[in-house]
């Protein structure tokens, strides 16, 4: 690999870092009046991966970043891309759970979670020949959920010890989990209960992605910090480690590669006190012209001290935090409009009444730095396209309207009842 000729290193503005880390996650483009199939796979694949969580007070965590991006589109894309073969994404752990790109799969077998509770050893000697059994039935009957695998077995598989190892789970749950870390099992899809239904990863893999042989470790981290680093635009050894929870020792070797090759150049940012890499195609813009909702797992918003320095947002998921602690809500999102987060806002689909509920809405303190203040738009800008952008994703929820709880709080939601007309 020819290394470029770059500049040794070059000094930015806040704003300018803002600019680029939009512009790197594909925020700042417009949204196509329609969204294709190819659409919602070349989005995953330039922001890496999809954070993949349970919660549904909204929708799921997986789809609110493509909406972001794109607007309204139909889910069931995501669906075909997960489920049908040929597979373009499919599920494994990179950041948590997630969706990636089925090429980028091979480059993360080697990166498994090893979660206390999921103890290989002890699962042998307590229940011998289960793992086999178990990766048995998932090869006669797959795809399956851990429920149906434990309809195959005896009781004792199927209840939690008394001396409560693990995770609240059967011995079978376990060993389908320990399979699927180990990689010999891949979840084919999820349920409509969204449940994993596991299979053996050689039939969920495309052949072009199963029969490539396996890459070496110190490859697959350049690779992923690569991938990483192309999603920041702009970061820290800490920002690119976190995007798919590598080690930071690894995660710098690699950096030193990239930066050796001429795809990484140092950079200094006013008013971020750290080592910072730019990536060598990433562009400047003067400007974005950026509107969206950022789920509480967007790649935008995973590492929170970044999102302090570049956007000065201090941003935490209150989902498990009792609710009279509560600062801001339960599901809160914030909310980008140009280069910068301007509210936070609490959103619940009910679909019962049929609505998207906003339950708070708070405006953000302008800064961090001088050209923030400068940009920042009005509060009366920032209320109306709050609920213009609350209205589309109204819309692509099918909830045909947007109210506001009768105990909402928050310093904006005055200006919001009163755009309900």
């Amino acid at each position: 690999m020819m290394p470029r000729r770059l500049p040794t290193s070059r000094t930015l503005t806040l704003a300018q870092a803002r600019r680029i880390a939009i512009t790197a996650q594909g925020l700042d483009r417009a949204r196509p009046e329609s969204v294709s199939l190819r659409q919602v796979v070349s989005t995953i694949k330039r922001i890496g991966l999809l954070q993949i969580d349970s919660v549904n007070v909204l929708a799921r965590a997986h789809l609110l970043p493509l909406f972001a991006r794109l607007g309204p589109y139909d889910t069931a894309l995501v669906e075909r891309a997960t489920g049908k073969a040929p597979r373009r994404i499919v599920e494994t752990w990179a950041h948590e759970a997630s969706y990636v790109p089925t090429t980028t799969f091979p480059l993360l077998t080697w990166n498994r979670r090893r979660w206390p509770g999921m103890n290989r050893a002890v699962l042998a000697t307590e229940y011998p020949g289960l793992l086999d059994t178990v990766h048995r039935i998932v090869a006669e009957h797959g795809p399956v959920t851990s429920r149906e695998v434990e309809a195959f077995l005896d009781g004792n598989h199927t209840e939690r010890p008394q001396h409560q190892w693990g995770w609240a789970w059967s011995p079978a749950k376990i060993a389908v989990e320990i399979l699927f870390d180990d990689g010999a099992l891949t979840p084919a899809r999820r349920s409509t209960q969204f449940e994993r239904l596991y299979d053996l990863t050689e039939r969920v893999l495309p052949p072009g992605i199963r029969d490539q042989p396996p890459v070496d470790q110190d490859a697959a981290m350049i690779e992923l910090v690569r991938i990483a680093a192309r999603a920041h635009g702009i970061g820290s050894i800490r920002c690119f480690a976190d995007y798919f929870r590598l080690k930071q020792p690894e995660t710098r070797r690699a950096v030193n590669v990239l930066e050796a090759a001429g795809e990484l150049m140092p950079v200094k940012v006013t008013g971020w006190d750290r080592a910072l890499w730019m990536h060598a195609d990433v562009r400047v813009p003067r400007r974005v012209q950026a509107r969206a909702l950022l789920a509480p797992f967007d790649p935008l918003v995973f590492e929170r001290r970044r999102l302090l320095e570049l956007f000065g947002m201090h941003y935490r998921l209150e989902i498990y935090t009792p609710a009279e602690q509560r600062v801001y809500g339960y599901y809160v999102l914030p909310f980008l409009l140009g280069e910068h987060l301007v509210a936070r806002v609490d959103l619940k689909h009910d679909r019962a009444r049929g609505a998207l509920v906003i339950r708070s809405a708070y405006t953000e303190a302008p800064g961090p730095d001088e050209e923030a203040r400068a940009t920042w738009p009005d509060r009366s800008v920032i209320s109306q396209e709050l609920f213009a952008e609350a209205q589309t994703m109204a819309g692509w929820l099918d909830a045909p309207r947007v109210v506001v709880d009768d105990d909402a709080h928050g310093d904006l939601i005055s200006e919001l009842q009163s755009q309900l007309g």
